[in-house]
């Protein structure tokens, strides 16, 4: 199977960074704008010249100023698209890349991170504020470099015709800044919060969808209900504040631009009655001023809006820095991945902690290529732990695990993950067919030669003809996190998933913990045919499992306090010979209750 690393474009994780990637974008687009602008203010003067001919001795000669602006108009049209075309695409292809980056980042984290953030804190945050940035970089700055050229475009028509209405006319123009600048604070703390409701609501919502068999068979649903209403009414809430300001900011401006309308009409309408002789206006000239100053006030006014999306762009930003800027647990090492591995796993001295609780303490062994390895405990012996140490799913000691001889740290993670496969105890499906979910580490899932690798999979696991009686067969659909299966079926899913993946060294960590017997029986065999191709670690509790296998290390409150073979261990008389003894006992005791009852005659 080849697994050769493959090479990922890595993208860069900051809005300024971000900006300069697609800086040809963006400055193609403000190129055209100011074309769409320039092509504007054109046709205020040709509007100008084309009234003031209709007005004046010659109005059979207006047609050529109008044709001209006809021919402006569809310059301004092409420009315009331009524009949106080259600012909307840098903002789309931003989303595109902060999103590849996201889930990059997401994968590299552990799960102390995860167990900060919660699931539907992170699908708020991958969605919903990725939408905010994703408008920041498009919408929002496609319209402030439109602020700015349309202003400087109308301004330029409105001082030739008349310096003294322009400056008349903007003296509301101070006033606009202020209110501007005193709502954009606000909106960027409302519109954190609005996010931060929603990530709340979603979470909630997500974990509901995922445990609804757990709800259902305790009769919770209406407690749920009330706990989703709460949250979703402290969404309402903030969604409304938001609504709230964001909603006057647009009136108001516009308000505040009204009064340079009524000036325009009131001075404005004074100057053309006197007329260009005795220092007024003509009517071209009011028909361009006019023109350019409207041009002038809708930017007045979406400046509003613009910042609007500012901040909530910032605030969307500043929630997924959360996520870019967490430190993951577990980094590649400096070293390149070996060549061939053969199978060797060795653990000298590894210890680890959950802050201050000890859950390893010095623990040794190795197991050669081709062996098998039972790790046998009581609950909460810390074999799980190993296990996730030995796959650097948890922050493994430098020094502490070497494979071949090579410490583990000092290897790419995924050359590592590449020789290692992992079941894990808690069996985690995908919300997609039982076929995909056994070939997920396959390229095509889907083609002829992986479904029958799929099927042999599946067969090993002792999960064949149940897969094949469900509904749809190998297409069934398992639900969220294989809500239709039972915990057996899922258990031995998983286990086809890691065989499937046909590791150099496998890891199966307690993989039947919820099969029958005989079930049971048949699963060793295949575990024992998979430990005669390579190196087999078996995480137990089971002596049955553990007696399968070449040698048994056994773990009590995270310290190594026995090793060797079954017999071995059996005739030492120490916690392996009393494991052994409880099981036997209990093992009889379900055959005694599975007996049918004698009754005499």
């Amino acid at each position: 199977m080849d697994r050769t690393e493959v090479k990922e474009t890595a993208y860069p994780t900051t809005l300024r960074a971000q900006f300069r990637r697609h800086l040809p974008q963006y400055l193609v687009g403000t190129l055209t704008l100011a074309v769409f602008q320039l092509a504007m203010n054109r046709i205020d003067w040709q509007s100008k010249a084309a009234i003031d001919r209709v007005f004046g001795p010659d109005p059979a000669t207006a047609w050529k100023p109008a044709a001209v602006m006809l021919a402006l108009a569809l310059g301004a049209f092409l420009a315009r698209v331009a524009s949106r075309w080259f600012m909307f695409n840098a903002g789309r292809d931003a989303e595109y890349e902060l999103r590849h980056e996201l889930l990059r980042k997401l994968h590299q984290l552990g799960s102390a991170f995860y167990r900060k953030m919660p699931a539907g804190e992170i699908m708020s945050r991958s969605t919903s504020d990725l939408q905010q940035v994703r408008m920041l970089l498009g919408f929002g700055v496609l319209n402030l470099a439109n602020v700015l050229f349309a202003f400087a475009s109308a301004l330029q028509v409105m001082l030739r015709v008349h310096p003294g209405l322009a400056l008349a006319c903007l003296l509301n123009l101070p006033l606009v800044t202020v209110i501007s600048r005193s709502v954009s604070r606000g909106l960027y703390l409302r519109m954190r919060d609005n996010q931060a409701a929603l990530g709340r609501m979603s979470d909630v919502l997500q974990a509901n969808l995922a445990g609804v068999r757990v709800v259902r068979s305790f009769a919770l649903e209406d407690r749920e209900r009330e706990r989703f209403e709460a949250e979703n009414r402290a969404y309402l809430d903030a969604s409304l504040a938001l609504a709230r300001l964001r909603g006057s900011l647009a009136p108001t401006i516009g308000a505040v631009a009204s009064i340079g309308i009524l000036v325009f009409f009131w001075y404005g309408s004074t100057l053309l009655l006197r007329g260009p002789e005795h220092g007024g206006i003509s009517q071209g000239a009011f028909f361009a001023f006019w023109s350019a100053f409207a041009r002038m006030t809708w930017p007045m006014i979406a400046v509003g809006f613009a910042l609007s999306v500012v901040q909530r762009g910032r605030a969307g930003f500043a929630r997924l820095r959360d996520v870019f800027d967490a430190e993951p647990e577990v980094v590649d090492g400096p070293r390149p991945a070996p060549a061939r591995v053969e199978g060797e796993l060795s653990v000298e001295h590894l210890s680890f902690r959950y802050g201050a609780r000890a859950v390893l303490d010095d623990v040794t062994f190795r197991v050669a290529p081709g062996q098998s390895l039972a790790i046998v405990g009581r609950t909460g012996s810390g074999k799980s732990t190993l296990a996730m140490l030995l796959a650097r799913l948890l922050p493994t000691p430098p020094g502490a695990v070497r494979i071949d001889g090579v410490d583990v740290c000092e290897l790419p993670l995924q050359a590592v993950r590449a020789v290692l496969g992992y079941a894990q105890q808690d069996a985690f499906l995908f919300s997609t067919t039982v076929s995909r979910n056994i070939g997920f580490a396959l390229d095509d899932a889907e083609s002829g030669p992986a479904q029958a690798r799929v099927r042999e999979a599946a067969r090993e696991a002792q999960v064949l003809e149940e897969a094949a009686l469900l509904p749809e067969g190998f297409d069934t659909v398992v639900g969220e996190r294989g809500v239709q299966l039972s915990g057996g079926q899922k258990q031995r899913i998983a286990l086809a998933r890691a065989l499937v993946w046909e590791p150099t060294i496998l890891i199966l960590d307690d993989p039947l913990s919820a099969v029958d017997a005989k079930t049971e029986g048949a699963i060793l065999d295949a575990i024992e045919r998979q430990a005669a191709r390579r190196t087999v670690l078996l995480v137990t509790h089971r002596v049955a499992a553990a007696a399968r296998c070449d040698r048994i290390v056994v773990l009590d409150e995270g310290k190594v306090v026995e090793q060797g073979t079954h017999d071995e261990l059996v005739e030492a008389g120490g916690i392996y010979a009393a494991f052994a003894e409880e099981q036997k006992m209990a093992s009889e005791l379900e055959e005694l209750d599975a007996a049918p009852e004698v009754v005499a005659s």
